[in-house]
């Protein structure tokens, strides 16, 4: 039940910092449309691509920050969990599921049923995966995050010889 309920205070919190990210501007968030999206904005003069890069750098470095020192914590603190393997296994489940969750609750329902994600002037492009990219995306993500799970669960390990 805990374990549960830390699953979606960890997705919440995913959601809370792309809405952050976002604000209630899509503009601010380009850098996830795909490149047709991207070059019509430039196109349109609705802004360029060194502020695009600029709001990438500050929201990935800002994103990954929190979301990793929130899974350390759950894991380390909350749980109290110090051998590696356990954390491993923490460290998988959390990734893996916020990896689905970005796909189907973030891309799927809220990206592509909201209106706060269309961009003036760029309605004719399609900026939603389809079902079939959705699913080779994290697919391949889930792979990636079984090699981040182990740094997690080698971070955890570290900072468990020390609390």
């Amino acid at each position: 039940m805990m374990l549960a309920l830390q699953l979606i205070l960890y997705c919440g919190l995913f959601l809370l910092m792309v809405k952050l990210g976002v604000g209630n501007n899509a503009m601010n968030a380009l850098y996830f449309y795909p490149k047709p999206v991207q070059e019509r904005v430039y196109d349109l003069g609705l802004t360029d691509r060194q502020t695009v890069s600029k709001k990438r750098k500050i929201f990935m470095i800002a994103f990954f920050t929190v979301m990793t020192i929130a899974l350390i914590a759950i894991i380390a603190i909350w749980n109290q969990v110090k051998s590696f393997l356990p954390a491993y296994l923490q460290a998988l489940l959390f990734l893996e599921v916020m990896n689905w969750f970005d796909g189907i609750v973030i891309d799927k329902i809220w990206v592509a049923k909201s209106r706060l994600w269309v961009i003036p002037g760029t309605e004719d492009i399609p900026y939603v995966q389809t079902w079939k990219q959705m699913f080779r995306k994290r697919i391949i993500l889930t792979g990636i995050w079984i090699f981040g799970a182990a740094i997690i669960a080698g971070l955890v390990f570290f900072i468990g010889r020390f609390i």
